[in-house]
């Protein structure tokens, strides 16, 4: 063997590869080491067998292809594909061969070259694999990364990112490009907080909109990071965009879901605090009972006042059915489909009853640990009954007049008014224009509730209206109690119709109601000393029975009036002495013309003047 012959020998055998020289018809003539070992076969072997069999079965066809069109057109091969071991394990190898012609211009062999590239395919693989899944989830995560190279102003973004942002795949971005897309009302901000992570070279977060070129808008989330070059300027940065637009909509129909739960909420505690008020007062008169010419009267003033939008005054005396008339007056009118509510002003505490009446905020006072709407807001859309106005404090009287003023409330601790379209129905048992000249009460705020009065008789007014009742509430009282009371004992009839009925329709119920559960037969009768008059033996002398109970309670109030110097409320009061409540005491006041003054600065022997 000749030294050049030899030296290309170990030159060959150097080669980091399988080499491999054939003759032009494709047989093998000359390998390295390497090829006998990888194949495990000796020369003679590999000339008689071939290596085609050993590419993997997929590669083959284009393999093949690749080989016919070199040998065809004479030109150089370079592919890739597998090749299997002798151990039959395939690893991927690039094939490149050469092509060595004689002086004849004709191929005499071929020189081949196989790289084992296995290592470099699996790393591809991999790659392709992470870039595959990475893509994958930015897909599911509406998350797309991008790469802003600050010195050429280019802009690369992945395949999602396009998507988020309605763009081609192919397109180039520049830095305007994203700037322009951003809503006009959010621009500026982005551009301030992209500006500062530049400065400072930290990384930025920002939540934005863009505008899509169809004119959608999507809501973004951007993450960025800067890259410094070694002078620690800020040369580039990457980032990704996140579409929160899915979760915006979501929150602001969960939101909106929410706030339809709490009117939801707060309509039915509407409705549950107007049921409740309904089954309380469900057995405080029934309906209203009467046929004598001042009920008429007041029934008539009801029809008339009741389609309107007119604020109502309803006078009168204790038990005469005043918030009777009111819930009429709502049944009758356009509200009637609305709450209706009742809120009796003498029965709560005076530093309460703004609260009630107007709602409060959250820590606006001590105890108030959480926003409560008042009453106002609570009757919003229909009626509500103010009963015993002329108990409400000074104060309180200026923010129920600015409500009549200007239709709309603030909450205790609030600062925002809050309109309220709301039927005012008011009612009191006191004289208000004698309480407004001793200024007691506003008479600005009385003005505004007396825009239509109605007042209530008291029973003694209307005493043919006894019998009717008393059938009324017996019938009511043995149907509730499953008795059979049919008739009215002839006494019982004559004691009602003497009787001056203080406490008016709620007295008269009460007394019933006891009767008959007292009674053991068909025939309601009441005993004597359940109305404390001087009964009369025969029915021709009612009257002078009401005189005598009137000169009666003349005499006792005016003595306890004596006894409290003319005190009517309070626990030193005549009221408390007399055991009847101040409002009731008050009416009796007015009723007999009594003069209270006259008591303050006497005691028990001043001149009572009747």
């Amino acid at each position: 063997m000749s030294t050049s012959e030899e030296e290309f020998r170990l030159i060959v055998e150097t080669i980091p590869g399988l080499v491999a020289i054939m003759r032009a018809d494709g047989a093998v003539e000359i390998v390295n080491r390497q090829v006998l070992e990888y194949f495990g076969r000796t020369l003679e072997e590999l000339r008689n067998w071939g290596t085609t069999d050993s590419v993997h079965p997929d590669d083959l066809p284009r393999v093949v292809a690749a080989w016919r069109t070199a040998v065809e057109t004479g030109t150089p091969y370079d592919f890739e594909h597998r090749i299997r071991r002798a151990d039959g394990v395939y690893r991927w190898f690039q094939s490149r061969g050469l092509p060595l012609r004689g002086p004849d211009g004709r191929i005499e062999r071929w020189y081949n070259l196989l790289t084992d590239i296995d290592q470099r395919r699996l790393a591809e693989e991999r790659l392709r694999r992470s870039e595959a899944e990475l893509l994958e989830a930015q897909r599911l995560s509406h998350a797309g990364s991008w790469r802003h190279v600050l010195t050429t102003g280019a802009v690369a973004v992945s395949p999602e990112m396009s998507r988020i942002r309605g763009l081609a795949s192919d397109v180039s971005l520049t830095t305007t490009d994203l700037f322009d897309a951003i809503h006009r009302d959010d621009r500026p901000a982005v551009e301030s907080v992209f500006e500062t992570a530049r400065v400072h070279r930290v990384d930025f977060e920002a939540d934005y909109r863009i505008v899509l070129s169809d004119g959608a808008v999507r809501h973004l989330h951007t993450v960025g990071h800067p890259i410094a070059d070694p002078s620690g300027e800020v040369v580039e940065f990457v980032g990704t965009d996140m579409d929160v637009t899915e979760q915006r909509e979501a929150r602001e129909e969960l939101e909106i879901a929410y706030e339809q739960i709490k009117r939801l909420k707060d309509r039915l505690q509407d409705e549950n605090v107007s049921l409740r008020e309904e089954i309380d007062q469900a057995f405080m008169f029934g309906e209203i009972v009467g046929s004598s010419p001042v009920l008429r009267k007041v029934l008539a003033s009801t029809s008339k006042v009741a389609p309107t939008d007119a604020t109502v005054l309803i006078s009168g005396e204790t038990g005469t059915g005043k918030e009777l008339i009111a819930r009429e007056i709502h049944k009758r009118s356009r509200r009637a489909g609305a709450a209706f509510v009742s809120v009796n002003c003498a029965a709560i505490p005076a530093a309460l009853i703004a609260s009630e009446l107007f709602g409060h905020e959250k820590g606006a006072f001590t105890g108030a640990m959480q926003q409560r709407r008042g009453r106002f807001e609570l009757a919003n859309g229909g009626t509500i009954f103010l009963d015993e106005i002329g108990e409400v404090p000074i104060d309180t009287q200026v923010a129920l007049l600015r409500v009549l003023q200007e239709r709309q409330i603030e909450r205790i601790g609030g600062t925002r008014p809050i309109p309220v379209d709301v039927r005012v129905i008011a009612a009191t048992n006191r004289n208000l224009p004698a309480a407004t000249a001793s200024g007691e009460f506003r008479s600005d705020l009385f003005y505004r509730l007396n825009v239509f009065p109605i007042h209530l008789p008291p029973l003694r007014e209307r005493r043919e209206d006894i019998p009717v009742l008393l059938e009324h509430f017996v019938k009511r009282f043995a149907e509730k109690m499953r008795k059979r009371v049919c008739r009215i004992g002839k006494r019982t009839l004559q004691l009602c119709e003497a009787y001056a009925w203080p406490g008016n329709v709620r007295e008269l119920q009460n007394i019933v109601e006891r009767a008959v559960i007292l009674c053991g037969d068909d025939t309601l009768e009441i005993d004597d000393a359940w109305l404390p008059i001087q009964a009369a033996p025969s029915s021709d002398r009612p009257a002078s029975a009401a005189r005598t109970l009137r000169s009666q309670e003349r005499e006792m109030i005016e003595a306890a009036l004596a006894d409290c110097r003319g005190k009517v409320a309070g626990s030193n009061g005549a009221a408390a002495m007399l055991g009847i409540p101040a409002s009731t005491l008050e009416s009796k006041i007015k009723l007999l013309e009594i003069d209270k003054s006259k008591f303050r600065l006497g005691g028990r022997h001043a001149d009572f003047a009747r």
